[in-house]
Formats: structure tokens, C-alpha cells, sequence
């Protein structure tokens, strides 16, 4: 089976319109479309920039079949490439949610999630989370997985899409300084042990008092780092070879050798123990 060759684009930087970031996605899916790739992640909140205020990101949510949605659409099938990207959400219940989509290569839709782990008090004031933990799609053969941000920090959820077939998961984030620990060691951690491919896009420069760390990547099965950005906008490429992922899990087989029936407090509700 021909690679997925899958494109993260660093960018935009600080706090775009919509309309400035749709048009800084057509312009890193017409370079990552020219280099092969099929398939183009963008950071958490890569519509509106992540650094707003609660009133700000609610006037800005959107539907998933929004304008913006529509606008990517025909970007998307203009290059014939798939575009994953992040926006604030606008439930259909009013609730505003910290939400990816991924469009596919003929413009229509093919999965929405919302963010499940909230990251402190900004983001819990200004969203709500949501409750399905694996949303998945197929692209050229390869199954997506899609999470966002904090969610990789937690073992359980990589996990859970690691079972459930995923093969390559999309992280957009807006992780900032000092925890570049996250892109450094614990995202090829969590690839290693769940025998998958992952791709982490992140935001990149200050957006007020933030400053984020970019170093977008994405990391084989293996552990290794197939493409790394730098700190700035950048655009990187990397193939997702599902013959090298039957290879790596043959030879590395925490998913067949586990044991759930010995850890059954990982279904269980309520505090850790102290």
C-alpha cells in the first residue's frame, strides 16, 4: 500500500480571523499538496488562535457545517488532500465546545471531535468538554484517530484508540513553554507503547502571555521522529507506511500481550488513591 503522506503546518501564529486563517490553510495545502501529501494537520484552535477571551472564542464558535467548514471544503478539494483542523465549536445545544474536524479530500466531512480533557481554568471557562472519546475516519486506507492537546497526556485515551484499530492519530495543540517535555518525550512515548503512528501539530510564538513551543511532529511506531518542526511557522512532511506498522507490531506486541483482567481499577470512577 502507497504511504500516507501526511503534512503539519505550523502556523498561523497569534490570534487570526477566520478568514485569515482559511487563508493561511490554502496556502500550506497548495505547498503540501505540491510535496505529495494527502493529508494536512493544523494546531488546536488553528481558526482563531487559542489566546482569547471566553466572550471572544463564543462569538466566534461556529457549527461543524459552518462557513468555515465550507470554506476548507473547497480548499481541501481544490488540492485533493484531507484538512484537519481546530475551531471553537457551537453545539447544537448552545454549549461551545474546543473542538477538530477533519475534511477529506473531496470536501465533505469526515469526523468532528471535541476536546474531552480540559486544561485549567481558562479552558474550562470557556468550554465544554466533550464525552466521546474515540472518533475515527478512514483516508486512502489508514485509520485516523482524532484527539486534541491534553487529551495525549493521558495514557487511557491513546489507548483506547490504540484498540480500537486507530493507526495514525491526529493531536492538534497549543502547548506552550517550559513543557516541551510533551513533544520531546512523551509523545514518542505514547506512539512506542501503542504501536501507532501519531502526528502532534502545535501552535508556535507568543499570543499574549503566551508563549507556545512549537516543535510539531510526527513519530513512528518506533518511536522515532519521522519530522520535527522548528520553534517558527513551519511546514513539515512525513510518510505513514501501515506495511511498517504491521512490521513494528509484529515485532512489539504490548496490544496482544496485555492483560485488562488484572487492571480492572482502570474502569473505575472516582480519585486515585492516596
Amino acid at each position: 500500500m502507497t504511504p500516507l503522506r501526511t503534512a503539519l503546518y505550523q502556523g498561523p501564529g497569534g490570534t487570526p480571523t477566520p478568514r485569515q486563517a482559511v487563508e493561511a490553510f490554502a496556502r500550506a495545502a497548495r505547498r503540501a499538496a505540491a510535496a505529495g501529501a494527502r493529508l494536512l494537520v493544523t494546531p488546536e484552535l488553528s481558526l482563531t488562535g487559542y489566546a482569547r477571551t471566553p466572550r471572544e472564542l463564543a462569538e466566534l464558535a461556529e457549527p461543524a457545517d459552518g462557513p468555515a467548514a465550507r470554506a476548507i471544503g473547497e480548499i481541501a478539494a481544490e488540492h485533493r488532500l484531507a484538512l484537519h483542523y481546530g475551531y471553537p465549536e457551537r453545539g447544537e445545544d448552545g454549549a461551545v465546545h474546543n473542538a477538530a474536524q477533519l475534511i477529506g479530500p473531496d470536501g465533505t466531512p469526515l469526523a468532528n471531535y471535541r476536546k474531552t480533557h480540559l486544561f485549567g481554568d481558562f479552558e474550562r471557562g470557556c468550554f465544554t468538554p466533550g464525552q466521546e472519546s474515540v472518533v475515527q475516519a478512514d483516508l486512502d486506507g489508514v485509520r485516523l484517530g482524532l484527539l486534541v492537546c491534553y487529551d495525549v497526556e493521558f495514557p487511557e485515551a491513546v489507548r483506547a484508540h490504540a484498540l480500537a484499530g486507530t493507526e495514525l492519530l491526529l493531536v492538534p495543540t497549543a502547548l506552550m513553554r517550559p513543557y516541551e517535555i510533551v513533544p520531546q518525550a512523551v509523545v514518542p512515548v505514547r506512539a512506542w507503547e501503542n504501536q501507532l503512528y501519531l502526528a502532534y501539530a502545535n501552535r508556535h510564538g507568543r499570543e499574549g502571555d503566551l508563549d507556545f513551543a512549537g516543535m510539531s511532529c510526527l513519530v513512528a511506531p518506533d518511536g522515532t521522529v519521522r519530522a520535527r518542526a522548528g520553534a517558527g511557522e513551519d511546514l513539515v512532511l512525513a510518510d505513514v507506511d501501515r506495511d511498517a506498522l504491521a512490521a513494528f507490531r509484529a515485532e512489539n506486541t504490548y496490544l496482544t500481550d496485555r492483560r485488562p483482567e488484572l487492571y480492572p481499577s482502570l474502569s473505575r470512577q472516582g480519585e486515585p488513591r492516596r
